[in-house]
C-alpha cells in the first residue's frame, strides 16, 4: 500500500486507441498494464468481428464480457469449493492412516528386532554351554 502523503505511481496505458494516465499502488504497474492491454485486444477482437459499432458500445460489450468470465469463475469456484474440503479432509484422514501405519511398523521392527536379539542371546547360551568357542 502506498504511504499516507506519498504519491501512488502513474502508469500511461493504451485502450482501444486511446491513451490514458493511470493511478496505481506500488509494484502494481506491470499488472496494470497487462490488464489494460487485455481489455485492449478485447475490444479490437469485437471490433474485427462486428465493426465499427462505436467505441462506447464495444467497451461495454467487452466489459460484459469480462463480467460473464468473472461470473462463470465465481460459479466455478463455488462448485469446485466442497470437493477442494472433501479432498483437505481426505487428505487429514490419509496422514492420520500413514502415521498409524509408520507406529505399527516401527512396533513390528522393534518387536522383530527383540526377537532376534533372545535368539541369538539363546544360540550364544547354547554354543557356550556345548564347549564350542566362540568367535
Amino acid at each position: 500500500m502506498t504511504e499516507p502523503g506519498k504519491a501512488m505511481p502513474q502508469v500511461s496505458v493504451t485502450i482501444n486507441g486511446r491513451s490514458f494516465r493511470m493511478a496505481c499502488e506500488d509494484g502494481e504497474e506491470v499488472h496494470l498494464q497487462r490488464l489494460a492491454a487485455d481489455l485492449d485486444q478485447r475490444i479490437g477482437r469485437l471490433r474485427a468481428r462486428f465493426g465499427e459499432i462505436g467505441d462506447t458500445r464495444l467497451t461495454v460489450m467487452a466489459a460484459l464480457t469480462l463480467a460473464d468470465e468473472l461470473a462463470e469463475t465465481k460459479d466455478r469456484l463455488q462448485r469446485l469449493e466442497p470437493e477442494l474440503a472433501a479432498l483437505q479432509d481426505a487428505s487429514v484422514v490419509s496422514a492420520d492412516r500413514s502415521q498409524a501405519t509408520q507406529a505399527a511398523v516401527a512396533a513390528a521392527l522393534n518387536s522383530a528386532a527383540e526377537r532376534i536379539e533372545t535368539i541369538t542371546r539363546r544360540l550364544n547360551q547354547t554354543v557356550g554351554d556345548a564347549g564350542v568357542p566362540m568367535g
